[in-house]
Order: structure tokens, then sequence, then C-alpha cells
């Protein structure tokens, strides 16, 4: 069961993943959050996303009646976590 749901509705993944940058923060480490996302570039930026900050893609949610991706927050303490700017989520702040 995820710790937080963030529906993305039609957004494009540069929106999701500026909205998505705020609820880790406010999620908190080791907190599983549930991306709902109809972009089709979802699959492939997000893992990249995670992959660059620090956090764990944990894959497509089984069973969900809309595209859904799942990612656990990554804590500062086991591993490193970078900070993306606001509104530039590809670039390192």
């Amino acid at each position: 069961m995820p710790d937080l749901v963030v529906d993305g509705g039609d957004k494009l993944c540069v929106q999701l993943l500026i909205e998505l940058r705020a609820q880790v923060r406010q999620a908190g480490p080791g907190a599983v959050i549930h991306l709902i996302a109809s972009d089709p570039a979802a699959p492939v930026d997000l893992p990249a996303w995670c992959h660059l900050t620090g956090h764990t893609y944990l894959g497509p949610v089984e069973g969900a009646e809309r595209a859904t991706y799942a990612l656990r927050v990554a804590d500062p303490g086991d591993a490193p976590v970078q900070e993306t700017q606001e509104s530039r989520p590809w670039h390192v702040a």
C-alpha cells in the first residue's frame, strides 16, 4: 500500500516530475509513492529521474486501473540524494 498517491492525470512528464519533486519532500524518507501518469514517456522518464535523484524506482503497479508507477523515497542517511531544480526536474540543483 502506498504512503502517497499522486494523480498526474494528463500532464506531461516534465510537469509530473515538478509536482513529484514537491511530493517527495512532503512524504519523507522511505515513503512509497504511486504516480498515476498517462504520458507515454512516464515508464522511461520516471526510472531515469529516480536514478538521477537517488530514489528507488519500484516499477509499474500491477492491477491498477490506470497506468501507475511506484517509487520509494531515498533516505539521505542510506544513499546520496540529489535535489533537482524546482522548475527544471532534469537539472541537479
